[in-house]
């Protein structure tokens, strides 16, 4: 980039110097003295003041060397430009006699072509400058203006993945073979009449592996994988768009088989008519082109279009339908079975202590997708690298679920001792909440570190994956959710502004249950779209107007307050009847800052447990953790002993070799 930027600088430094050159030759009149006139010039010859004079007759200028007035002055050279040439001679005849030194240069033939060769060169040199530029407003070196339309097409034949290397998606792969087994062999289908599907979409969250699983259909069919951003597509250019539609696919059909790829297909495969007018713009001319393009007046024989999106619920239903995107393949969030094997993954290259068991870091973290999962082993990495260790801890992956879920602790920010302990009651009122109530997600940690934008977090983590909510469990959450401002009033009689967040979560839920998951007195009825109102979808959300009267939103407020009640009142009675074990559970948080799973299930579960025993389980781990990584170490330094060894023997060898060598071939030396 800098460098297309220098060298656009320097074609506007030759075209300013290129003007300037231009100006002085045809303008220019060096030396000339613009307010002369000739009757000075003849005055300078009669009052005897010209020492030497130059007559060019070519020019019709004639150049003198003037003597000043007053001898402390130089001497001047003047131009003049003659209108005769031979009357300027006949006027200064008579006082020219005593001038020694004068030149007479004849007048030169010069042909036509010559005197038309600088204009001809100017001429050139503006056009060459123009291509150039319109060449670097068009994007570059090499680029054409044409190419605006040119599909910006990425080839992944270079990085093969195969299924092999996709992991907690066994269902999706098994989707996916019978794409992989027509572009092997397609006769085995079409003798039977059947047509494989023009387009296969993948659906799901962000990071759940739809670009990898379409990577590894092409490296497992072995035919061209063409990949491209639905965003790619999108210009200020009219027209730009859909010509790029068409060069993506022309591109394709060279081959008898290919796969096209195209990522977050939603920027392009938006409904149609949904803008705050419905006006036609630049996307949908895109849109209708991919539909034509798909199913429409050209053959897509052999091409095989995969898209991908987390947002399918604002496609285009043109797009969706049989004969275009005829397969749709949701892709979700892997199950704990799935999120043991991506971790096997990632876990390929790194070391880990024995300690380290991938089946409870998959029961722990519910609800991750594949680039969650591989962010968390590799933050982990991180932080034993930071320690100097040379194996990857359970500490360490701890430390870096709490970085990932909580965000970075800042245990250099200082808190009063005051502030602290209020702090450690609120936690430990979640906590323990949580232990009691029965449909609770057990403890992972509780901490008082400040960690984003909260002092303080509890950590729950469910023991098996959940695919359905019910009454009692929601209303429990709503309790747990309470538990830190109740503590607060238990112990301080006040309260503080910490327990926002956890009210705006607890009147979410209330709500929820009451609009929309029919879980209230009002019955089994859906009050309202049921879209969230945070992720309104113009041209289909924006002109719903509310389907219930002020009367109903009266009884929808009566009920969540209803609910909010009770579950305050069940979390008062609950901390009043365990209150020794929410003083414990703060004193040890105030003292240690951090309590994991283990700690706190003991410390709930065993009576008379101390503090000083909790904190030894922390120290026993530790040990483990330093002695396991020492031997590592040891390890380490005695491989690289005999490596080295190995290439000091190998080098000796070698050393050897050619010392043999070069003995044999003196003695076959012929004199």
């Amino acid at each position: 980039m800098k460098k297309n930027g220098f060298r656009i600088a320097i074609w506007y430094v030759a075209l300013i110097a290129v003007v300037i050159v231009v100006i002085s030759l045809l303008w220019g009149g060096s030396g000339t003295k613009k307010d002369l006139k000739y009757s000075d010039v003849i005055a300078y010859f009669k009052d005897e003041r010209v020492s030497e004079y130059t007559v060019d007759y070519d020019d019709g200028v004639v150049e003198m060397t003037v003597q000043p007035e007053n001898d402390t002055d130089k001497a001047q050279k003047i131009s003049y430009k003659l209108a005769d040439i031979d009357s300027f001679l006949e006027d200064i005849k008579p006082y020219a006699e005593n001038i020694k030194t004068y030149d007479r240069v004849p007048a030169r033939v010069i042909p036509w072509w010559v005197s038309f060769l600088p204009y001809l060169i100017i001429t050139i040199v503006i056009v060459v400058i123009w291509w150039f530029m319109m060449n670097q407003a068009a994007g570059g070196k090499g680029s054409k203006i044409n190419n605006f339309g040119k599909a910006r097409v990425k080839n992944g034949d270079k990085s093969k993945v195969f299924f092999r290397d996709v992991a907690g998606a066994d269902e999706e792969k098994a989707e996916l073979e019978e794409i992989v087994e027509f572009l092997k062999d397609p006769a085995k289908f079409t003798r039977l009449g059947a047509k494989i599907p023009h387009g296969v979409l993948l659906m799901g969250p962000p990071g759940t592996g739809k670009t990898l699983l379409a990577k590894a259909v092409a490296g497992e069919a072995g035919v061209p994988f063409y990949y491209i951003s639905g965003s790619d597509f999108v210009e200020m250019y009219v027209g730009v768009g859909a010509s790029r539609v068409r060069d993506l696919f022309e591109l394709a059909r060279r081959n008898p088989a290919s796969i096209v790829f195209i990522d977050e297909i939603d920027a392009v495969g938006r409904q149609r008519g949904t803008g705050l007018g419905g006006g036609h713009d630049e996307r949908e001319q895109t849109l209708n082109q991919l539909l034509v393009e798909m199913d429409g007046f050209g053959s897509t024989d052999g091409i095989i279009v995969i898209a991908a999106t987390n947002r399918p619920d604002v496609l285009d239903p043109a797009l969706l339908r049989p004969g275009r995107f005829d397969r749709q393949i949701t892709v979700n969030t892997p199950d704990i079975r799935g999120r043991e094997a991506i971790l096997k993954v990632h876990a390929r290259n790194k070391p880990l202590e024995e300690g380290v068991d991938l089946s409870v870091i998959a029961k722990g973290t519910s609800g991750f997708t594949g680039a969650d999962l591989a962010n968390l082993l590799n933050e982990a990495a991180l932080l034993a690298a930071r320690k100097n260790k040379t194996l990857i801890g359970m500490d360490e992956i701890e430390d870096a679920f709490t970085k990932v879920v909580a965000g970075p602790q800042k245990k250099s920010m200082r808190i009063k001792e005051s502030e602290k302990l209020k702090t450690a009651y609120h936690e430990a009122g979640h906590a323990v909440l949580s232990h009691v109530l029965p449909l609770m997600d057990p403890v992972h940690q509780i901490s008082i570190i400040p960690s984003g934008s909260a002092l303080g977090y509890t950590l729950n983590l469910p023991e098996e994956d959940k695919y359905s909510v019910y009454r009692n469990e929601l209303k429990q959450k709503i309790s747990m959710l309470l538990g830190g401002r109740v503590a607060e009033q238990l112990i301080f009689d006040d309260f503080s502004g910490g327990a926002s967040n956890d009210i705006q979560r607890a009147t979410q839920i209330a709500r929820k249950m009451v609009t929309q998951l029919g879980m209230s007195d009002l019955g089994p009825i859906m009050f309202g779209s049921g879209h969230s109102d945070t992720e309104v979808f113009l041209g289909r959300d924006f002109s719903h107007e509310r389907n219930y009267s002020e009367a109903v939103a009266a009884q929808i407020d009566e009920q969540i307050e209803k609910i909010i009640t009770e579950a305050y009142n069940e979390a008062k009675r609950l901390l009043s009847e365990n209150i020794d074990k929410l003083h414990f559970i703060a004193k040890y948080l105030v003292k240690n800052e951090i309590m994991d799973g283990e700690q706190f299930k003991r410390a709930m579960e065993e009576d008379g447990v101390t503090i000083e025993a909790l904190e030894e389980m922390v120290a026993e781990r530790r040990r483990r953790s330093e002695d396991e990584n020492a031997k590592r170490a040891i390890q380490i330094a005695e491989n690289e002993r005999l490596r080295e060894e190995e290439r000091r023997r190998n080098g000796e060898r070698d050393k050897d070799k050619e010392e043999k060598d070069s003995n044999d071939d003196d003695r076959h030396i012929d004199f």
